[in-house]
C-alpha cells in the first residue's frame, strides 16, 4: 500500500533523491520548500513553505506515514566571528524548524500504523571540530530532540537521526569547489571519499521502512568513520 511520506527541504540535495527513491517504491510524497523545483522521475505534491516563518502552516493530508526534516545550513566561523545572529539563525533552520513542523503533523503521524520521523545532524555534534559552534550546537539540539520524542511518541511512531560528514550536496559547494578542496575534504575521512547524496537518501528510506521498525531513538553516524576511526 503506498505511503504518504512528507519531506521538508526535498527540492534539492538529499531531500531530491529521496523523493525520487520513494516514488519509484510508489509512494505518494509531499514536498514542502521555499522554492518550487520538481525532482525528476518523483511526481510530488508540492507546496511553498519556509521553515524560519513562526507562522507557515503545512498543508498536510490526514494520515502520515513519514515525515523527514532535511533542510540544514553551513556556516563554518571561528567562535569569535560568531554573531548572536549567526546563532539564531542555525537555530531556527535547522532545530526550531524541525519542532514546528512535527508539530503540525503529529495528529497525521499519529493516525499511521507505522510512522517514522527522520531527522538530520552533523558529525561535529559527537566529534569536536573547529569552526563548527553554531552548528554543532543546532544540531546537538536536533539530536535531544530525536531521543526525546522517540520516548515520547513511542510505541506508535518512531524518531531516528542520521548524523553526515561532508556529503556531496549543493548546500556544500563552496566546501568542494575545486578539485584541491574536494581531495582534502575526502582524505580527512579513513574512507577516502565524502559522501553521497544518494547513499544517505537511501539509509533514510530505510529508516522510513518496517525493516528499521525495531529501532527508534537512534542517531546513525554516515561519516566515512572520521566519528570513530584513527588511521595511523
Amino acid at each position: 500500500m503506498a505511503r504518504d511520506i512528507l519531506i521538508i527541504g526535498g527540492s534539492s540535495g538529499i531531500g531530491r533523491e529521496l523523493a525520487v527513491e520513494l516514488a519509484a517504491s510508489g509512494d505518494v510524497v509531499h514536498l514542502a520548500s521555499r522554492h518550487e523545483d520538481q525532482p525528476p522521475g518523483a511526481s510530488a505534491n508540492f507546496q511553498t513553505y519556509d521553515v524560519t516563518d513562526k507562522d507557515a502552516t503545512l498543508d498536510l493530508p490526514e494520515k502520515l506515514d513519514g515525515l523527514v526534516y532535511c533542510p540544514g545550513t553551513i556556516n563554518l566561523k571561528p567562535f569569535g566571528r560568531l554573531s548572536d545572529d549567526d546563532f539564531q539563525h542555525e537555530l531556527d533552520v535547522n532545530y526550531l524548524g524541525a519542532v514546528r513542523a512535527i508539530r503540525q503533523a503529529q495528529a497525521a503521524l499519529k493516525k499511521a500504523e507505522y510512522a517514522s520521523i527522520v531527522l538530520f545532524s552533523t558529525v561535529a555534534v559527537q566529534t569536536g571540530l573547529p569552526f563548527h559552534a553554531s552548528i554543532s550546537g543546532a544540531k546537538g539540539a536536533v539530536e535531544g530532540l530525536t531521543r526525546s520524542l522517540a520516548a515520547e511518541f513511542s510505541p506508535g511512531v518512531r524518531v531516528n537521526c542520521l548524523a553526515l560528514s561532508l556529503t556531496d550536496t549543493p548546500l556544500a559547494g563552496s566546501l568542494l569547489s575545486s578539485d584541491d578542496r574536494r581531495k582534502a575534504s575526502a582524505d580527512r575521512h579513513p574512507l577516502k571519499r565524502i559522501g553521497d547524496a544518494g547513499e544517505v537518501a537511501r539509509t533514510a528510506a530505510f529508516l522510513l521502512g518496517t525493516d528499521s521498525g525495531f529501532m527508534t531513538g537512534q542517531v546513525l553516524q554516515i561519516d566515512g568513520g572520521i566519528s570513530t576511526l584513527k588511521m595511523l
